[in-house]
């Protein structure tokens, strides 16, 4: 009977013991582990874009003065000297050129204050000096005007003779000279002020 009595007792404990480790278990609330914050992949750095050249936005504004017209002077000359240093200015650097007849030096200077990128050139012929009263020496002055202020930002005098010095020798009408010839002097004069311009403003290509 003793026997019997233990062998019941210790199904009970073991059964009371099982079923408390059950509820305990039961009662654990399972904890889902977060998932890993995922990792950020790199963005390559952009590559960066070739510089595209745009033409310049530097421009000038080549005139001439006949205002101060000389007898001696065809009229041909003025367009001569303007055109050559305009097409210089053109061939040798990325700026855009345009041309102004008859202009005199207080229009070239209201002209450069209403630009903001643009210099203006201001050509005339000075000093006509008598050689022999069948030719004169004609000087070609340049003055260039700053943009916005009209400061001059450069200046000087050209002549040039079959011999590259000296001013340019310039035939009356009707005189000996061949003026085709005495336009192609008064073109190297006009291209040596456009390249000294172009050198002083330091824009040489």
């Amino acid at each position: 009977m003793n026997r019997q009595l233990k062998t019941l007792l210790l199904v009970l404990v073991a059964s009371l013991a099982f079923v408390t480790t059950t509820q305990a278990q039961s009662g654990r609330r399972r904890t889902t582990p977060e998932p890993a914050a995922p990792v950020p992949t790199p963005t390559p750095d952009p590559t960066p874009k070739p510089k595209q050249e745009s033409k310049s936005d530097l421009g000038f504004i080549v005139g001439v003065d006949q205002s101060d017209s000389f007898n001696s002077v065809p009229l041909s000359y003025y367009s001569t000297v303007m055109n050559a240093c305009a097409d210089r200015l053109r061939h040798n650097s990325s700026a855009t050129v345009n041309t102004a007849s008859q202009l005199t030096r207080s229009e070239a200077i209201k002209k450069a204050k209403a630009e903001k990128t643009t210099y203006v050139v201001y050509l005339r012929f000075t000093s006509m000096a008598m050689r022999d009263y069948s030719s004169q020496e004609a000087e070609l002055e340049f003055i260039v005007y700053a943009p916005t202020t009209a400061k001059v930002a450069t200046s000087g005098r050209s002549y040039k003779n079959a011999n590259n010095k000296g001013p340019v020798v310039v035939q009356p009408p009707g005189g000996s000279g061949n003026i085709v010839y005495q336009e192609q002097l008064l073109r190297r004069a006009a291209e040596d002020a456009a390249d000294r311009i172009l050198k002083s403003l330091h824009l040489v290509m």
